[in-house]
């Protein structure tokens, strides 16, 4: 009896607690509540925006994906190549490892290292496939997060792809940041970089853009990579490097790379996320790589263990039809020179693009100085334009951006150039 009246009375108490603490106080209510409503995605609000707009000569210039010169999306030949050998082989759609298809990471490495690095050859590194960049990167944040001895700061330029913040806060990273843009310059802020830099506290983890900043465009030279790397190893810092262009920025895959490799040569240890998105075109597939570079072999099969169990429980094991697209590719000579062909081609095509823009916004009479315009690289231009000039060139010509000024360049094309150009003239004047 005395048990009764105690769980009638525990009942009552708890029937009296505020829904706020986490008790449902009537059979109306509900779990969630108290879940509030996020904020939207700021590039999805543009696409959303564009979507509405009526305007015949509008123009998206927001999402990162590549186009063609009639602002199609494009499939890469040499894809749909590899598609079908896959397809006439048949092939079963079995589980794969956990660490993914083992002859795309194989090739995945020696893209990003070089085939005839020493790290590879010495077996001490260790590259698992992912979930593109993203899931590349969140797995990295997971790894730091459970095994980094040093700091659980992390530091990333200021700016940095938007992404990065959330992948590395919600892994339990500790998030800073050091100076990497110049707005009066629309440039790199080297002196700015370096001081910061050369202040993080010994053992931290930086994030280095390997090509094509994100979203800025601006990279560093050979010389100041240079630089950077000595005074990175003088405040014994993890390097992280996040390449999601190799390719894509400059058309030659080694150029791209030329950074990550220098580091490696310069004795850094360095962890590397991988993207076949852009370089490929494989959005959708979600295709990516995650490298660790270890002390050693041995070293490499435990942080290998660590990797697999990190990833068992998130996702258990990749997607296959990409990887095995990717790998088609990189690995049949006649599908990889095709590749290199065609994205170069790409990038080619944005570079002219810039040049393009350029001479538009001089053919309008802009005195201002474009020049950063065509410097910087890659998928993505910091204009300089202000908030209020791209709400201006938003509503009066349907030109559709991010409101700090970014545009993606795979949005214009020979048939829009000189349009964006009068717009972005009218707005700057």
């Amino acid at each position: 009896m005395m048990a009764l009246l105690k769980s009638n009375k525990l009942i009552s108490c708890l029937g009296n607690m505020s829904p706020s603490l986490g008790c449902l106080s009537s059979r109306n209510s509900s779990w969630w509540g108290g879940v509030q409503m996020g904020p939207p995605d700021p590039i999805l609000g543009v696409t959303e925006a564009f979507k509405r707009d009526t305007n015949p000569k509008k123009m998206n210039l927001g999402v990162g994906a590549y186009r063609d010169d009639n602002g199609k999306p494009f499939v890469l030949s040499c894809v749909r190549k590899a598609e079908a050998i896959i397809a006439a082989k048949q092939l079963d759609k079995e589980y794969l490892a956990i660490g993914g298809l083992g002859e795309f990471s194989k090739a995945c490495a020696q893209l990003a290292l070089g085939p005839e690095n020493d790290v590879l050859k010495s077996g001490r590194s260790i590259t698992v496939q992912t979930i593109s960049g993203t899931g590349s990167l969140r797995i990295g944040a997971n790894f730091l997060s459970r095994f980094h001895g040093g700091s659980c700061d992390v530091y990333l330029p200021k700016p940095s792809w938007g992404n990065h913040t959330p992948i590395f806060r919600d892994a339990g990273m500790k998030l800073n940041a050091y100076r990497y843009y110049d707005q009066s310059t629309c440039g790199f802020d080297f002196k700015g970089a370096l001081e910061d830099i050369a202040n993080i506290p010994e053992q931290s983890v930086i994030l280095l853009h390997a090509c094509a900043h994100n979203p800025t465009g601006v990279d560093p030279r050979p010389e100041q990579w240079k630089e950077i790397s000595e005074v990175v190893k003088k405040r014994n810092l993890l390097v992280f490097f996040d390449m999601a262009y190799q390719g894509f920025a400059s058309g030659d895959i080694d150029r791209d790379a030329w950074a990550v490799r220098y580091f490696l040569e310069q004795g850094h240890n360095i962890l590397l996320s991988q993207s076949f998105a852009k370089n490929m075109g494989l959005y959708g597939e979600r295709v990516g790589g995650f490298t660790v570079v270890c002390n050693d072999a041995d070293e490499a099969k435990r942080v290998e263990s660590q990797l697999k169990i990190l990833i068992r429980p998130i996702y258990s094991n990749p997607p296959m039809n990409g990887a095995r697209i990717a790998a088609t590719i990189l690995n049949n000579p006649d599908l990889r020179t095709l590749w290199l062909e065609e994205v170069h081609g790409m990038a080619n095509r944005i570079i002219k693009m810039r040049e393009q823009l350029v001479a538009g916004l001089k053919k309008e009479g802009s005195t201002r100085n474009w020049q950063h315009v065509i410097d910087q690289i890659g998928m993505f231009c910091f204009t300089g334009l202000k908030p209020e000039q791209v709400e201006r060139v938003t509503k009066e010509f349907s030109v559709y951006m991010t409101k700090d000024g970014r545009i993606s360049m795979a949005g214009v094309s020979s048939g829009n150039v000189d349009y964006l150009a009068h717009a972005i003239h009218a707005v700057t004047k």
